[in-house]
């Protein structure tokens, strides 16, 4: 299981959300629930989202996900120049492909609406 990303309550308590790899099953896990995700789903996120990865910028891994078939997620850090705080991000590796790089917040957000849409078709099933 990978932290992707929090969320802030109401109440400015930090609450994690993970993306979790069973069986070659990923799912969305947070405090309000598990989503599972269907198929291709970080694919289709990530190419939708994400740009290549620039091997000039110092980036600070802080977790790795090994989802299978050699495809790899790590939540990275990077603080540029110009920023105060770092920011988040995901970078996805498949054999074959160039990686990926976007933002974990958009990341983790349209895999929340896609698990939420998967789940309300299929009943929650996998």
């Amino acid at each position: 299981m990978l932290k992707i990303h929090e969320t802030t309550t109401a109440g400015g308590e930090l609450r994690p959300v993970f993306l979790r790899a069973d069986d070659g099953v990923l799912a969305l896990v947070s405090e309000e629930a598990t989503l599972p995700l269907p198929d291709c789903a970080l694919d289709h996120v990530m190419r939708r989202f994400g740009g290549p990865l620039d091997p000039a910028q110092p980036l600070a891994e802080v977790g790795t996900l090994d989802i299978g078939e050699g495809r790899v997620l790590r939540h990275v850090r990077h603080l540029a120049r110009y920023d105060v705080i770092a920011r988040d991000y995901v970078t996805y590796s498949v054999p074959g492909h160039e990686a990926l790089c976007a933002l974990a917040t958009t990341v983790a957000g349209a895999l929340a609406h896609l698990g939420r849409a998967y789940r309300d078709r299929t009943g929650g099933a996998p």
